[in-house]
């Protein structure tokens, strides 16, 4: 036999021990699983509500060019987020949707509760850290509310980080040098060799609070900024507003900010994978500023700067929120303190009282960043001022209504009363017409038909006599007996007295028959 034996993980030379055995396989197969093992990338998604989560994972993996997702290779990965701290991933295809690119981890978190951000901190080590990006969702549907939300993320996300450990705090002061030099240079992100090394130094109010991780804000439904300015009367200064006092607060954490709607994502996708450093390797997609289209607004992270803020709109007090806003983000809450660093309150120790937030920054010394926000854009459906008044409330309810249904039960029970009474109304008002229109034909009829044919007359005896007359004659008689009768206090003796006066009235009485129709 040769002296050579060979396996499928060695090869024994002829001048070598058993112990000398060379391994050949193992470094080959090491080599071609580190080739094809894919970039991770994390993406942490702040804000919103599972549903304007899901459509924000639908815009990320929508090509911004033809708008269209790529096709899903197998099974479409699910996505949890309903409670509590949600995960899910997805795939970064190339443009020609054959090489995968990076594999994405998304974690999403919809409440800024002290008792959820725990859940965060096991994702944020030296090994996540710089292959993150920080995403806050904000809606359109209630732009109001927007400072508020950005001041409590940030706010965790500030305790986070005291949280972390030595080893990732030195990442993330790596990371921060590098995110300020990123796209710094005179050039810009195209720079030509000449102006490689030339970089633009950093403008008032710019990274004045970084982070260490970057960060991106998405204001979703961009689309119903028409139906603010039909609805609730905005006009530009509003708009102008919210987009200067957005810019301004980004401004201090190197932040970016994009405008999006479901139907046109515009630039997401690319800002999200140029944050990622995840780059195509058959086309190369730049980032192009846009802060004039109201509702397709993009604003690059190392482009902003004061400047530009005031040349949106001129009276804006660039200064007074940068320095207003570093104040509300530095006032962490010490419950949040304590559950962020895994510390339970002691039933000995002495606890800070509860109290509300609106009524904390009342008792401060001259409005807040976020008051002056809330003050220029008001909320329409519960204003804040008032909402104050019943905050002692338990159940949180500002103002306790009837339950929909049951109004309407009760005002179909008034519609019908009410229908009812109008009926009969309407019957009697019919019943009495009727007799009025009778009454007035009858007396029309009358006088047309006595106006048309004359007096009544008949003939008695060969004498024509006038039946209206002899009506009227005869009334006369009564009453003049009548007054008679009552004049006479005594009857007579006998008739013969009274039976002369009936004659001799009888007599005169068709004597006057007699002579008028002579007369005539």
């Amino acid at each position: 036999m040769a002296n050579a034996r060979s396996s499928n993980f060695g090869v024994r030379r002829p001048n070598s021990s058993d112990q000398e055995k060379e391994e050949i396989w193992k470094p080959m197969l090491d080599n071609i699983s580190s080739g094809k093992r894919l970039p991770e990338k994390s993406l942490l998604v702040l804000g919103g509500t599972p549903e304007t989560q899901r459509e924000f994972l639908e815009s990320v993996a929508t090509d911004p060019t033809n708008n269209r997702r790529p096709p899903d290779r197998g099974r479409k990965p699910p996505i949890a987020n309903q409670f509590a701290l949600g995960y899910t991933y997805q795939d970064v295809l190339d443009t020609d949707h054959e090489d995968t690119l990076a594999r994405l981890s998304l974690y999403l978190l919809a409440n800024p509760s002290p008792s959820f951000t725990p859940l965060i901190k096991p994702y944020l080590n030296p090994r996540t850290l710089p292959h993150m990006l920080v995403v806050i969702l904000l809606d359109w549907n209630h732009p109001w509310l927007w400072i508020r939300q950005l001041r409590d993320w940030i706010r965790v996300l500030r305790s986070l980080i005291l949280s972390l450990d030595d080893a990732s705090k030195e990442v993330l002061e790596e990371n921060i040098t590098t995110l300020q030099d990123k796209g710094r240079t005179v050039g810009g992100a195209e720079g030509s060799s000449a102006l490689d090394n030339v970089k633009v130094p950093m403008g008032p109010g710019e990274w004045d609070e970084p982070l260490g991780i970057p960060l991106c804000v998405v204001c979703q439904n961009a689309d119903k900024i028409e139906a603010m300015e039909r609805e609730r009367g905005w006009k530009e200064e509003e708009f102008d507003f919210i987009l200067q006092y957005l810019r301004t607060i980004l401004l201090k954490h190197g932040a970016s900010l994009v405008y999006t709607m479901p139907s046109a994502p515009g630039s997401l996708q690319t800002l999200i994978h140029s944050a990622l450093g995840i780059k195509s390797l058959l086309k190369q997609k730049q980032l192009k500023h846009n802060v004039t289209d109201r509702d397709r607004v993009l604003v690059p992270p190392n482009w902003d700067s004061w400047a530009k803020i005031r040349i949106l709109r001129d009276g804006f007090d660039v200064e007074g929120v940068s320095e207003k806003w570093s104040v509300d983000i530095d006032q962490i809450p010490q419950q949040t303190r304590a559950v962020t660093n895994g510390e339970a309150a002691v039933d000995g120790e002495e606890q800070a009282p509860d109290v509300p937030p609106q009524q904390a920054e009342e008792e401060e010394e001259g409005p807040s960043a976020t008051t002056i926000y809330e003050e220029t854009i008001r909320n329409p459906e519960s204003d804040f001022p008032l909402s104050a008044l019943h905050s002692k409330q338990i159940n949180g309810i500002e103002v306790s209504s009837q339950d929909t249904q049951d109004f309407l039960k009760e005002q179909v029970k008034v519609l019908d009363q009410l229908r009812l009474e109008d009926e009969n109304e309407a019957k009697v008002k019919a019943a009495k017409k009727d007799v009025d229109n009778y009454r007035t034909y009858t007396d029309d009829a009358s006088g047309v038909v006595e106006e048309h044919i004359g007096p009544v007359q008949f003939n008695m005896g060969g004498i024509q006599v006038n039946a209206d007359e002899m009506v009227k004659r005869l009334q006369e008689r009564e009453t003049s007996r009548a007054s008679e009768s009552e004049s006479t206090t005594t009857p007579p003796v006998n008739g013969s007295e009274s039976a002369n006066m009936d004659n001799e009235k009888l007599m005169s009485f068709f004597s006057g028959l007699i002579k008028k129709p002579s007369a005539k």
